[in-house]
């Protein structure tokens, strides 16, 4: 498609976080032209009504979320509930670029998605993480990591794509290179994540309250229960890994919005720091969104506030023979909204960087 011409983009779900923030983003996007915007219970209200920090935008009447209103657009958002998407977008026409913020199409297999979600497979769309690195076979490793396949090359000029779950994005771009480069043992991984409050939505539930979160920190989905955990492995595979066991578990902590995820794996035998560190620079050098900082620099969610961004750090625990990573992404920017702008600019053949940017806000 051509950037001369605008790019009509509707959002579906403009008044939940994952909405808003992509709003936010489609504004300031050089080439889009915003839509329509729907919403199911807010349906008939402002824009400002739900989102009053959008102001150039708060004049608009949220539509409901039908194929006729979603329907004349270049470009569609689907940022909805787990289990919605699959309907509403097998009502669209095949030639509009379909981009689900959701669940629904993440999964390769049918069978995790009805063990972890409990429902139908509404099938499997092309992934939305660009960096996710695919190795040449499973446990092969993959030495030169500078230009190693990457899924990026899968989303030019698809119409149908999936983007990842938050808390995925972050384990995945912790771990990859060292699985791609086989300098990490991918069947004892541990992974724990701080979590901020936006990744449970806008739904009123007692445990969100401020009453109960601030001064507090709380995990969820515990023991092996987390719907990302087939995702994550379904990712790492895709990185080389021909078999993926990870202990998972995330904790949601006073911040409105963030992920810090440590996790660990086995340092494979015969691998020293200097491999481990050279396989991340390898992987990262070239990535526009996705930094490993200096060694000795930790990452912090405030780095990435607002941005595109993951900050990535990995180090050698000498004593436990364990390779420490720690990621710290934006749960709705590049972890959900800036990943769909992402791969919606893949597909479109526009620049990748186009309306994003990779600067934080602080404090």
């Amino acid at each position: 498609m051509s950037s001369s011409q605008p790019i009509r983009v509707a959002v579906a779900g403009a008044s939940g976080y994952a909405g808003g923030e992509a709003l936010r983003l489609l504004a300031a996007h050089p080439f889009v032209e915003i839509g329509a915007l729907t919403a199911h219970s807010s349906a008939g209200s402002s824009l400002g009504e739900v989102q009053p920090h959008l102001r150039g935008l708060a004049h608009r009447i949220l539509e409901p979320t039908t194929p006729d209103t979603l329907g004349g657009h270049d470009v569609v958002l689907l940022a909805l509930p787990h289990g919605a998407s699959g309907k509403v977008a097998a009502e669209l026409p095949d030639d509009v670029l379909v981009i689900d913020l959701g669940a629904d199409h993440r999964l390769e297999s049918a069978s995790d998605w009805e063990q972890f979600y409990g429902s139908a497979h509404a099938g499997t769309w092309p992934y939305g993480l660009p960096e996710l690195i695919h190795a040449v076979a499973p446990g092969a490793g993959t030495t030169d990591l500078a230009t190693a396949a990457r899924q990026r090359d899968k989303l030019a000029g698809a119409r149908r794509i999936a983007v990842p779950g938050c808390n995925v994005t972050a384990v995945t771009l912790g771990l990859q290179p060292g699985v791609a480069a086989g300098v990490v043992e991918p069947t004892d991984i541990v992974a724990v994540l701080a979590n901020g409050y936006s990744g449970a939505g806008k739904a009123l539930k007692p445990h969100l309250l401020a009453s109960e979160a601030l001064g507090a920190a709380l995990p969820y989905a515990v023991g092996g229960t987390h719907r990302h955990i087939p995702e994550i492995q379904q990712n790492l595979r895709a990185a080389g890994a021909p078999e993926v066991t990870i202990s998972f578990t995330p904790t949601l902590v006073p911040m409105a919005r963030g992920i810090l995820a440590t996790a660990t794996a086995p340092l494979a035998k015969g691998v020293d720091p200097e491999q481990v560190r050279a396989a991340w620079e390898a992987a990262y050098a070239d990535e526009p969104f996705v930094h490993l900082l200096p060694e000795g620099q930790w990452p912090s969610t405030a780095m990435t506030l607002g941005a595109n961004t993951a900050c990535v750090q990995v180090a050698v625990d000498a004593a436990a023979r364990r390779v420490v990573t720690v990621t710290a992404i934006d749960n709705l920017v590049k972890g959900t909204a800036g990943a769909a702008v992402q791969s919606m600019n893949l597909a479109l053949g526009l620049r990748e960087t186009a309306g994003l940017i990779t600067e934080g806000v602080a404090p």
